[in-house]
């Protein structure tokens, strides 16, 4: 995790021989302490959000340590408060725990002992205030922002698109992975149009049989075939005024290509077993997981089909590419599946968010997904068990190697705001080096700090 928010510790400890002894050792192990004899002189120090951890003794002149772990959870209940006791005091800081104290320590204690605790809360607390960062992050965010979440340039260049094309008049061609959110961006360009008041109609055509494609696509008459005992509309014209989103559409059988290609290039279908041609006025999105292109050379999809939907395309990176998103749209994705479920949203611990960098996911934002749904759900094992859950192998060493180059990388770029010189100098390597790692890494950088 980067260092966003140093912490330091309140210490808060009567007894000025132990508060001295505790705060150097702490300050020896990195720490910034400020030290206090009682709980009245300590109290201004404590707000919501403060970035501190409290160790405070449970028996003081004035207010106690338990009776001030209240007031302070009322003030921010994320608060690590950590309470020194003497042994005949460890049955009230067992009771303190259970209503809320993050750990107690027994006097005297060694200083490592101390610093542990410390260390343990600190990291904690530092992850607590990141997560509440990303939290008040999305709750700030609008629009084709709040739809499609990142930070990454391979995102940034998707919403740029999706601005660009949303209101064009142009069929547009989605490429991505499975999972990487095809059906979602199809769904912000049509929100994000004129069309928006018209109708969103998605049609998977890997699950459409040729049989009955043709009377999903443009609908029947009564008495078409056997079965056909009323009307029906079919998925082009129920997109008039909208749009006809078509997943998969390299899956859609070639005989049912060639009827697609007539309506696409007429804007006007009929229904099986009618003559009548009906006018259509809507937009084609069309998405795949596989290069149209090279399909046409393989003679797997039609050629004159892939020119006349091929106007725009948008491109959708794989998950693993932008492992910089991750702790946004997991943090993202706890909330959505915290409000559906109707339980409180966790908080990751340390060791489980770089498991969740380090992972390749396979499945993309679809298996980020569920991982942050059973999350919520508590059916997660404290260290995710994500590499072994599918039957995924584990990755190479030099995929490790790599993953691991782009966790600290992108660390140390957020933490100098993406100034790529002084991130540079902070990883002591020259910055062409550096640059030459972005482009390698797929990680995107500001231009405008870079060149000062």
């Amino acid at each position: 995790m980067s260092d966003t928010h140093p912490i330091r510790v309140i210490f808060v400890e009567d007894e000025e021989d132990v508060l001295i002894g505790s705060s150097q050792a702490l300050e020896l192990a990195g720490f910034v302490v400020d030290g206090f004899a009682s709980v009245e002189q300590a109290r201004a120090s404590v707000s919501l959000g403060v970035p501190a951890v409290v160790v405070c003794d449970v028996r003081l002149p004035g207010m106690t340590g338990a009776a001030w772990l209240s007031e302070l959870q009322g003030i921010d209940a994320d608060l690590p408060v950590i309470l020194m006791t003497g042994h005949g005091d460890i049955s009230m800081a067992v009771r303190a725990m259970r209503e809320g104290a993050y750990d107690f320590i027994e006097k005297p204690c060694s200083s490592d002992h101390l610093v542990s605790v410390v260390r343990r809360a600190a990291d904690r607390r530092k992850l607590s205030l990141e997560v509440r960062g990303l939290r008040e992050q999305l709750e700030g965010w609008r629009g084709i922002q709040a739809c499609l979440i990142g930070r990454s340039a391979q995102m940034e260049r998707v919403r740029r698109a999706v601005r660009a094309l949303a209101d064009a008049p142009a069929d547009v061609v989605i490429y991505g992975e499975t999972g990487t959110g095809k059906d979602l961006v199809a769904r912000c360009l049509h929100d994000h149009s004129a069309r928006r008041a018209g109708n969103f109609v998605p049609l998977n055509c890997g699950g459409l049989p040729e049989a009955l494609a043709e009377s999903e696509l443009f609908g029947h008459e009564v008495g078409s075939f056997t079965g056909a005992t009323r009307r029906r509309c079919g998925k082009f014209e129920h997109a008039h005024g909208g749009t006809l989103f078509l997943d998969e559409i390299e899956s859609m059988p070639l005989a049912v290509q060639v009827k697609f290609l007539r309506a696409l290039q007429e804007r006007s279908i009929e229904r099986v077993g009618s003559n009548e041609s009906i006018q259509v006025d809507c937009r084609v999105i069309a998405a795949s997981k596989e290069d149209l292109k090279l399909l046409t050379e393989q003679k797997k999809f039609r050629a004159d089909l892939y020119y006349r939907i091929g106007v725009a395309f948008i491109d959708l990176p794989p998950l693993r590419e932008r492992r910089e998103d991750i702790p946004l749209l997991f943090e993202h994705l706890i909330l959505q599946a915290a409000t559906r479920f109707g339980r409180p949203a966790p908080v990751l611990e340390n060791a489980q968010f770089d498991l969740l960098l380090s992972h390749s996911w396979p499945g993309n934002v679809r298996e980020l997904r569920n991982v942050a749904d059973r999350f919520v759900l508590g059916l997660l094992s404290d260290d995710f068990d994500l590499h072994h859950s599918h039957g995924e192998p584990c990755h190479s060493l030099p995929e490790q190697l790599e993953q691991f180059e782009r966790v600290v990388v992108m660390e140390e770029l957020k933490r100098h705001n993406f100034d790529v010189a002084a991130t540079a100098k902070a990883l002591s390597i020259p910055k062409q080096t550096l640059y030459s790692k972005l482009r390698r890494l797929h990680i995107g950088y500001d231009k405008e700090h870079s060149e000062e």
